[in-house]
């Protein structure tokens, strides 16, 4: 791995270090966090967590969490490892690949499972092996949802952030498995088709589908200056680490 930064998550709240190089997450591991319906007390499982980025937000929101990540790179593995005690968030992070789960693992069921897989079924790859691995699906998105079922309690909840070309993927893997799926998009400006997705499902509901309102990430219809430009309630969520419940939860 390439030498390494510190990153401010949450306001700086969290000081995250992430490969110079490699692959750091941004705001997308924040929602993920924000979006996963976690209560204090409850067990919680990422696949893929790289260095810690989701996991930490979601621990630094929500108190009291048993937290899991599951990441096949060692060298991310470590510093989630270093990046959970610098923080002071409890974190056990397991390295192993789910295709092919760690005993540990596969005797343990959680509460909430929740994952941001690679994005990219191919393109130019990148220099860094790091950054490549964890952008290039190397494993079909099927078996990152057959994996967090499996790892699931009944009536427990996923909780997944990808592309929204993706949900064609998605939907079949979920398919008589899990129900109350709600599906958030998320898109960079008012009237932009979405580009992203939040989905959550609940393991063996038969709740039907649920498609949400768009949450927008910025309010000008463009880039109007440098730096950032969120939305108030983008900036809540990456900024102050506000959950995203009251975006999933049925309007009355």
């Amino acid at each position: 791995m390439s030498e390494t930064r510190e990153d401010g998550f949450l306001g700086g709240r969290l000081q995250i270090a992430q490969p110079v190089r490699g692959f750091r997450s941004g705001a997308d591991a924040v929602m993920l966090a924000a979006a996963c319906p976690a209560q204090p007390g409850e067990t919680v499982l990422e696949l893929g967590c790289g260095a810690g980025v989701a996991s930490l937000c979601l621990g630094w929101r929500v108190p009291s969490l048993k937290l899991t990540g599951l990441e096949r790179q060692e060298d991310y593995a470590a510093l989630a490892r270093r990046n959970a005690v610098r923080n002071d968030i409890p974190l056990d992070v397991v390295t192993g690949d789910l295709a092919a789960m760690p005993p540990g693992l596969r005797e343990q069921s959680f509460d909430h499972v929740i994952a941001n897989p690679p994005y990219f079924l191919s393109g130019s790859r990148a220099v860094d092996s790091g950054r490549d691995v964890s952008r290039q699906e190397s494993l079909p998105l099927a078996e990152w949802i057959d994996a967090g079922l499996r790892r699931l309690k009944p009536g427990g909840m996923m909780t997944v952030i990808q592309r929204a070309d993706r949900l064609d993927a998605l939907l079949p893997a979920l398919q008589a498995r899990a129900g109350a799926v709600t599906i958030l998009p998320v898109s960079a400006r008012t009237g932009r088709e979405a580009g992203r997705i939040i989905l959550t499902a609940r393991k063996g509901s038969r709740a039907p589908l649920r498609l949400l309102a768009p949450f927008v990430m910025h309010d000008a219809d463009r880039h109007l200056r440098d730096g950032e430009d969120f939305s108030g309630p983008a900036s809540a969520v990456l900024r102050e680490g506000d959950s995203m419940a009251r975006y999933f939860a049925k309007v009355p």
